[in-house]
């Protein structure tokens, strides 16, 4: 079966020629084109999950033999989680091939975190049922070389790092309120303002899921912490 011009050049920076390119295309399926001749990615994303997932754990395990378990489980999160599998799909331009209905497309899809992150998934596991998991274990590897080598860094996250924080002094866990929204639907922009038991208070504002603006008023309000402590 022939594989067309976008797919090839996918394919290429994915890093894996498929004998079976319809696997592909089913991986770059959403259910808002599929039809019963058409099959969504949504059971190559539940397979490709898995296999993200010990691809991940495996190597963790083998990186840092001394590591704990309350050591490794932060790093693992980090590593799988949908903000960095929608960052690996928009490094190889995986928005630019995903297959998606008019409304869906209208609506920004091709951007949107959570179908990018979805599908990345799906294209591991078309991967793994077209040559194995050890060929499926090399892509990975590959395209989350840079993540794994700074994982222990991005696992402690500004949100961990500012509970953390106030568990220490006695104080509950940080409260996280929405308090602006503008934009369109396909690119929201959100304010978010965290406060602590004692009053204090900081912001942040910015396009993007509403965990990544979490994190950015967690980083503000541990830079003010370090300010005035």
């Amino acid at each position: 079966m022939k594989i067309s011009a976008d797919l090839r050049a996918f394919s290429e920076r994915l890093g894996h020629e498929f004998s079976r390119p319809d696997l592909l295309r089913r991986a770059l399926t959403h259910g808002s084109i599929a039809s019963t001749t058409r099959p969504d990615n949504q059971r190559l994303e539940f397979l490709g999950d898995r296999v993200l997932g010990l691809t991940m754990a495996e190597a963790l395990f083998s990186a840092d033999r001394a590591a704990t378990e309350g050591q490794l489980a932060p790093r693992y999160n980090a590593l799988v989680k949908g903000e960095t599998c929608a960052a690996i799909a928009r490094e190889i331009g995986l928005g630019e091939v995903l297959k998606l209905g008019r409304s869906e497309m209208m609506s920004g899809g091709r951007r949107k975190e959570a179908l990018l992150a979805d599908a990345m998934e799906a294209v591991i596991a078309a991967v793994y049922l077209d040559a194995g998991f050890e060929t499926a274990r090399k892509v990975v590897l590959r395209l989350w070389a840079d993540r794994l080598a700074n994982v222990e860094s991005d696992a402690r996250d500004a949100k961990t790092a500012l509970q953390e924080w106030a568990q220490a002094q006695g104080m509950s866990p940080p409260r996280y309120l929405q308090t602006a929204r503008s934009g369109p639907d396909h690119a929201p922009e959100f304010e978010i303002t965290v406060r602590l038991d004692d009053g204090r208070e900081a912001a942040a504002r910015g396009k993007g899921t509403k965990r990544s603006i979490e994190q950015a008023a967690a980083a503000a309000m541990l830079e003010q912490i370090e300010r005035t402590p």
